[in-house]
């Protein structure tokens, strides 16, 4: 099973099953939808007038209003804005309306617009600094620097921020090196090219030196001229090189960098350390830490910090876990699994009361961590007191709640993206009992994904039932049972998977509850003798149930029984889950901590702590997350195993 690296947002907006129309004016919507799309004004207004009252009849108006916002007037789109204050259909076309304002360089309508979104995009935040840099604002030019290494791909609107920089002679020399290196270091070396033309004359590379460099980056470092240290576009191009063919081999990097490493610069030397370094940590190359060690005193980016702290716990170098967390920029350093394995290093030299100080700051949040941290202090992992169900009047009016109604109506369409996106934006602002009661009018509605999506968020008063639903019991737990696992992992998996949606749908084609891959599922069906499987038979409930525990149960036996291996094969494929492992016994939440995706890593983690809080509301107590995170044994120590997809 490959990596599916997908938001479960977009998984959920590809849903396949076709739209069921269940209300009157809903054909005519869908008209006056695809009219929109292109861009046909008669069959439009056909629509429209046949619409009648309905949930969407905002969007209807948004569409004529879009379809001709170039040249329509100040006083028809304020009249827009005004009469659905407050929506989301309002703030998108605002946004819209803002574009139009930056084109025409009307920067105080800019401003004022701008100000008024409520949940501003990237591109739109910038169109309202490019505003401010109109009029000369001197604090505009100090948030703009303060995004220079961190805005690498920049939409246009930041880019011409960005630029303003230069002009204002804000960034040196060093300044555009340094970013051109974090676009590297980021996997965005298209973008660095375009970078370099923000460097003096004397400094900006021939853009063949450039190509040659990004693809074939060894050959580059073995023809460097003779006189390449000289100048320093010499020496920073030497050390991208390095940084380029460390991606795809440290080693061979770190032989190539032993080569040149006396002609060049401390800091330029001990960054090209740093790169190959964090190449290797996520390869987990035992090498990592005298690689980093190498890189001394290196500026690390938010990422090269990480990577130290995690090749220093595969490790168990507890005493550089320590320095590299206390070296981190304090936002970083205060999440939580910073925090946490901070706390642990503490305790592992014997400082006890500071360790306990640090576990007590994460203690009883609802993730991994805090988890981690409850046991850490001999606590029980325990859900809240379950708040008071929504009264009647609390209900009533979450489904009279004009944004829900539309989100409602959307969900109806099966339009998910734009279900999803109105229903969320209605939530901003609500307290914890309109979360509670919006939430139960998603669960009552079978949109699960809302239910647990705006259950998660109240802050005092909480129902652990609603963010740990555990619908199709009567399906899951016997399918569960027949291949004896454990029904609290199955759905912390599920939750995880699909939000419990049975036709979402990955962008790379998972399907269904339990998001099968099409050559899994058929690979499945064949091992356990499923005759009458088709391909489209996946999304049925009992079936892909059936085909995914039966994988995970195989999975399972062939990674030592191991939950959490197993966990990350399901999201990753078994064959990286064993290759993640160590030479020799690795704490469980260390092996989980440094799994190199990102996306399984964070999976890995969710669907470990979804089990505790399923096994309480299962069991009536919780199984310790440590206990089930156990010990990870090494690589290979499970002997020759069936490979499965």
């Amino acid at each position: 099973m490959k990596p599916r690296r997908f938001c479960l947002a977009l998984a959920l907006a590809m849903a396949i099953m076709a739209p069921v129309l269940a209300a009157p004016g809903d054909a005519q919507f869908l008209l006056a939808r695809d009219a929109f799309r292109v861009g046909d004004p008669q069959r439009l207004d056909k629509a429209a007038a046949a619409l009648g009252e309905h949930e969407l009849t905002p969007y209807v108006e948004y569409f004529k209003l879009r379809m001709h916002l170039e040249q329509a007037d100040d006083a028809t789109v304020q009249a827009f804005l005004a009469r659905y204050d407050g929506s989301y259909v309002a703030e998108k076309l605002r946004g819209d309306w803002l574009t139009q304002l930056v084109k025409k360089e009307r920067w105080s309508e800019v401003e004022t617009e701008a100000a008024k979104l409520k949940a501003p995009e990237q591109e739109q935040q910038c169109m309202a600094l490019q505003a401010r840099l109109a009029r000369k604002d001197r604090t505009a030019l100090d948030e703009v620097q303060r995004q220079w290494l961190t805005l690498l791909d920049p939409v246009e609107p930041c880019r011409l921020a960005l630029e303003a920089l230069i002009w204002e002679k804000r960034v040196l020399a060093s300044d555009v090196w340094e970013r051109i290196r974090r676009q590297f270091e980021a996997n965005r070396a298209s973008w660095a090219r375009q970078t370099m033309m923000y460097l003096p004359a004397s400094q900006t590379p021939e853009e063949k030196q450039m190509i040659a460099l990004i693809d074939k980056p060894a050959l580059y470092l073995a023809k460097l001229p003779a006189n390449w240290a000289t100048s320093r576009a010499g020496r920073e191009m030497a050390a991208l090189a390095v940084q380029r063919l460390g991606n795809s081999d440290p080693v061979l990097a770190a032989e190539a960098l032993e080569r040149i490493a006396d002609r060049m610069q401390p800091s330029e030397r001990e960054w090209a350390w740093s790169q190959i370094a964090l190449a290797a940590a996520r390869r987990h190359l035992p090498e990592a830490m005298g690689w980093y060690g190498k890189a001394g005193a290196a500026t690390l980016s938010d990422e090269g910090a990480q990577w130290k702290v995690r090749a220093a716990l595969r490790a168990l170098d507890w005493g550089t876990v320590r320095s590299a967390i206390e070296a981190m920029s304090p936002g970083l350093a205060a999440k939580p699994e910073w925090t946490y394995w901070l706390g642990r290093a503490y305790k592992a030299g014997g400082r006890l009361s500071d360790a306990n100080a640090l576990f007590g700051r994460i203690v009883g949040q609802p993730n991994f961590y805090g988890n981690l941290a409850d046991e850490e202090l001999g606590r029980k992992i325990a859900a809240p007191n379950r708040a008071a169900a929504p009264t009647d009047d609390e209900k009533a009016r979450a489904a009279s709640h004009a944004g829900l109604q539309r989100a409602l109506a959307f969900f109806r369409l099966d339009m998910r993206t734009e279900a999803v996106r109105e229903w969320n934006y209605s939530l901003r602002g609500m307290s914890d009992r309109e979360l509670l009661a919006a939430a139960d009018l998603a669960q009552r509605n079978q949109i699960f994904d809302r239910a647990i999506n705006t259950a998660d968020r109240t802050q005092n008063e909480h129902d652990y039932a609603l963010r740990y639903l555990a619908p199709f019991g009567e399906q899951v737990r016997p399918a569960a049972r027949n291949q004896s696992l454990d029904d609290a992992w199955v759905y912390g998996l599920m939750r995880q998977e699909s939000r419990f949606i049975t036709n979402a749908r990955s962008s790379v084609g998972a399907s269904g509850l339990m998001q099968l891959m099409p050559a899994t599922a058929r690979w499945v069906a064949r091992k356990i003798g499923l005759k009458d499987f088709q391909p489209g038979r996946v999304n049925d409930t009992d079936v892909n149930l059936l085909l995914g525990t039966s994988y995970m149960r195989m999975v399972l036996e062939s990674l030592d029984n191991h939950p959490v291996l197993a966990s990350a094969a399901y999201n990753a494929g078994p064959g990286r889950a064993r290759k993640w492992q160590a030479d020799r016994p690795l704490e469980g939440a260390i092996y989980a901590e440094t799994i190199p995706f990102n996306e399984t890593r964070d999976y890995v983690k969710k669907v470990m702590s979804n089990a505790v809080y399923y096994s309480i509301q299962f069991n009536g107590e919780p199984e310790s997350l440590r206990a089930r995170l156990g010990v990870v044994a090494p690589r290979g120590s499970g002997g020759r195993v069936e490979e499965l997809p």
